[in-house]
Parts: C-alpha cells; structure tokens; sequence
C-alpha cells in the first residue's frame, strides 16, 4: 500500500502540481475571493489523495479543473448570501452584453408602433416628406425636385410633420390619442 501512495504523491507532484497556479487563477476569474480559491485548492488535493488509482486520467489538468469547477459549483449551491462581489462582476457583466432583452426589446416594439401610429395621421405628401427628410437625410432642394413642389412646401410640411410626431411620442400611452388626430389634422390640412 505503501508504494500506491507514493507513487500517487509522484503523480500527482508531476502532473497536477504544475497546474496549481493556472487553477488559482482561473478560479479568481469566475468570482471566487481569495479564500474560497484556497479551500477550493485544497479540497482538490484531498479528492486526488483519495484516488486508488490514476492509470485511467488521460488529461490529468483537465481533470484537475474539472474537480475545481464541481467543488466551485457546489460551494455557490451552498452559500446562503451571495457575494457583493460576484453580484457587481455580473452586473458589470451585463452591462457588456450588447444583446437587448426581452424587456427593451418589448419597448422597443412599443415605441415603433407610437411612431408608426404617429405617422398615420400625416397626409401622404407629409409623411413622404418626414420620411425623405428624417430617414433618408434628402435635403429640403433634394426632396423638392423629387416630388415636384417648391421647397417652402418641403419645408412647412416637414415642420408640422416633425411637430404632430413629437408631441404624439410625448403623450403617455394611456392617454387618449386625441392631441395627435387634431396635430394630424392641422399637418393634413396644410
């Protein structure tokens, strides 16, 4: 018996050893403070201190990384207060990922539609104008040639077009949508 646990020692001096660092510092990385990384380390050591035999560990850095992540994993399922720390790096995480949730996405959907809505009011000339001149970037010149009026058209309709969409986009959603049919019927008129 003596000779199994001297040479799971010497295994384990020259395959795991040389790993300890690269695992204290990936264990750092994944929001464990420092003293949770010591006793994460050394409850490695005592499950490899265990093993009857090492015959069968192809990847002995692999497996070594693998009994941290388990031991990582079930001390966070026991903890009974999450870390300040952990919660700020996932936050700071967050705020990284570019991905939009299902939250701003909802809005995101609900303002299109106000402003799709908002726009329904506008005459056809009006809104061809808003959507030449504030989504295409035609200038005043550039959208009077095109549509064959003078540009103080293209001007006075791109002014009230531009008026009944903001003040539609001001009034919360659970007004009634009585300011923008009247601003919708003044931009019409005109």
């Amino acid at each position: 018996m003596r000779t199994n646990r001297e040479a799971l020692a010497a295994w384990v001096g020259r395959e795991i050893l040389p790993h300890e660092h690269d695992l204290r510092v990936w264990l750092s990385r994944r929001f464990i403070e420092a003293i949770e990384v010591e006793d994460i380390v050394q409850e490695c050591y005592c499950r490899l201190a265990q093993l009857r035999d090492v015959d069968a560990i192809d990847e002995p850095r692999a497996y070594l990384f693998t009994i941290a992540r388990r031991l990582a994993v079930q001390q966070r399922r026991r903890a009974s207060v999450v870390r300040l720390e952990t919660l700020d790096h996932e936050i700071e995480m967050r705020a990284w990922d570019d991905t939009p949730g299902p939250d701003r996405i909802a809005a995101a959907r609900q303002e299109l539609n106000r402003v799709k809505a908002a726009m329904a009011t506008l005459s056809d000339r009006a809104r061809r104008i808003f959507i030449m001149r504030k989504v295409e970037g035609l200038s005043q010149k550039e959208i009077a040639a095109t549509l064959g009026v003078s540009e103080a058209i293209v001007e006075n309709d791109a002014s009230r077009s531009l008026r009944a969409v903001l003040k539609q986009l001001t009034i919360p959603n659970d007004e009634p949508a009585f300011a923008m049919r009247e601003e919708g019927r003044r931009a019409r008129s005109h």
